[in-house]
């Protein structure tokens, strides 16, 4: 433990290079790494691809992953990548606990590759997963990628039994490049390249970890940040021994702040000796070129398209924008009173391989007390009487709505009447008083007020200052029948005509079952319109969307609405 922490009343070191997923700091480029690796390990098996410069944060990066993946899928991690064939399917083997045989009359390969291949096909029957995943994959030889390649072979009729994702430094991407790799190439199923932090992500970096590991208050003013990312480029690991070294520097002479004069004299006794290695200049003038390229390339791509358009992790363009203003610090020009809380865990995309038959514990609840204190995800989904384990992102929410029977809907550029006529409470980005976008619960309209969940309470709003705070963005949840597709006349549909059917017998609309062969016929579609008439909506026979929730809404007492009309 560093002798500087009583010092600057910290409860932790704040920048150990130990790759540590608490200190993980959500930059745009790691959002973007996570969102590959959840494509990756949501497909039917093959490679996945995560490289990054030496101190990008790809170890860090990966424990984290592995620290959320869930209990039904099995994780071999092997950090010793100088391994031959058979010391690599021994580690496999040895990662996933697999029992090897005595055989003396076979190789010693083929027993690992029967073995994993029986244990795999046991796994799989019980709805378990398996990941293999390699650090320092660079230093594998091209014998043990083509067994690795071999290991992707094995399958069921209808499912590959292996992820293996690949972690490795930028040469990676050059040797499964070549001629004689190519089919292991062909496999990768999703890549990324982690690149290092910008300017602006190296001052939320130094402070995010700070906070994490106790601090109240900035420690470094701005000119101190500007020279660190100038002498690093946003290389991670290099900013945490900076930082390290000017720390230590400021308690050896009683000081409670960096300067940019202890920077410069703990940078040149960190970087002295790299500074003087060619391989080192070739890497920094790399990344320079990569940067530069990169940021010309997105000021172009940017005039065309919106930012948007690109990968979205959160719900809306402004979310992805500020994440990262949760820990800018006020005052450019030095250090500020506090550190705004930006736990990675409450922002970092958990990776998700979802198990067949997953659905959430049923707890239904109309008391909005008992989800005021949860997050908004975990509120929205407490509303439909679902707990779940940990979820933080868009992506997570869908697949939990998902699996427990629930559509996740999504408009953007929605008004004051699209949420009545929705009538479900939902997630609205709305900006909050430091003019950063966030999502609030919305639990109900009633005479010119709108309702929302703000920081545990509840807190009213008039129409017009709810609508000049609202982004327009506005996710909402609803039930459709198990199988259910949108109906149109001739349509055949058995279990949606019979569940159709109960329905509207309920709402008076029909006392006499039709007989329909499961078929939505005419006569069936008379009745539907004659519900959307009595219920204002576009008369076309349709059974979709707002059809559905409506009947629902009326012949279900569970089903949350926003309380408009009495409903």
């Amino acid at each position: 433990m560093s002798i500087y922490l009583q010092h600057f009343a910290l409860q932790q070191e704040p920048f150990s290079i130990v790759p540590d997923p608490g200190f993980l700091y959500p930059s745009h480029q790691h959002r973007q790494a996570v969102a590959h690796l959840k494509y990756g390990l949501d497909r039917e098996g093959g490679f996945i691809l995560l490289t990054g410069e030496v101190g990008t944060g790809k170890t860090t990066l990966t424990r984290t992953m592995l620290q959320r993946i869930p209990a039904h899928v099995r994780v071999a991690y092997v950090l010793n990548s100088k391994l031959n064939e058979t010391d690599l399917l021994a580690s496999i083997c040895d990662e996933l606990e697999i029992s090897l045989p005595k055989a003396v009359d076979l190789s010693f390969s083929k027993i690992c590759i029967d073995a994993l291949n029986h244990n795999l096909l046991e796994s799989h029957a019980e709805g378990k997963k398996t990941l293999i995943v390699i650090e320092e994959a660079q230093n594998l030889s091209d014998e043990v990628l083509e067994t690795l390649r071999l290991l992707s072979n094995l399958e069921t009729n209808t499912h590959k039994l292996l992820h293996i994702l690949l972690v490795g430094q930028p040469e990676l991407v050059e040797i499964l490049g070549k001629q004689n790799l190519r089919q292991l190439n062909q496999r990768v199923v999703s890549r990324f390249h982690l690149l290092p932090l910008d300017k602006a992500e190296v001052s939320n970096y130094i402070n995010h970890r700070l906070h994490h590991a106790g601090a109240s208050g900035a420690l470094f003013d701005a000119k101190s940040i500007n020279i660190i990312y100038r002498l690093t480029k946003g290389v991670p690991r290099l900013i945490n021994l900076i930082c390290h070294q000017a720390l230590l520097a400021a308690y050896s002479l009683g000081l409670k702040s960096i300067s940019a004069s202890l920077v410069r004299d703990a940078a040149s006794e960190i970087l002295e000796g790299l500074e003087t290695s060619p391989s080192y200049r070739k890497r920094i003038l790399i990344l320079l070129l990569i940067g530069f390229l990169g940021a010309a390339i997105f000021t172009i791509t940017s005039l065309k398209h919106p930012f948007s358009d690109h990968i979205n992790l959160y719900f809306s363009k402004s979310e992805i924008e500020n994440s990262a203003k949760d820990v800018i610090l006020g005052d450019s020009q030095g250090p500020v009173e506090s550190i705004p809380n930006n736990n990675i865990i409450e922002q970092f995309n958990p990776i998700q391989i979802d198990a067949e038959g997953n659905s959430g514990n049923l707890l239904v609840t109309s008391d909005i007390k008992e989800v005021k204190l949860l997050k908004p995800f975990d509120s929205l989904l407490e509303l439909w009487g679902l707990r779940s384990s940990e979820i933080y992102t868009f992506d997570e929410f869908s697949a939990f709505a998902l699996d427990s029977g629930l559509r996740v809907e999504r408009i953007g550029d929605g008004t004051i009447n699209n949420l009545v006529t929705i009538d479900r409470p939902g997630l609205a980005l709305m900006k909050t008083d430091v003019g950063i976008s966030r999502s609030r619960l919305v639990i109900g309209i009633e005479k010119g007020i709108v309702s929302l969940i703000v920081n545990g309470e509840v807190q009213n709003f008039d129409f017009e200052t709810f609508t000049n705070l609202w982004s327009g963005s506005f996710v909402y949840l609803w039930r459709p029948p198990s199988a259910f597709e949108i109906l149109q006349v001739d349509d055949v549909n058995q279990a949606a005509i019979i569940w159709l059917q109960d329905k509207l017998s309920l709402v008076n609309v029909s006392e006499n079952r039709l007989i329909t062969g499961g078929r939505y016929t005419a006569e069936v579609q008379a009745q539907i319109m004659q519900f959307q008439n009595q219920q204002n909506i576009l008369s076309d026979g349709i059974v979709g969307r707002q059809t559905l929730m409506r009947l629902n809404q009326i012949t279900d007492q569970n089903i949350p609405t926003l309380g408009i009309n009495g409903s």
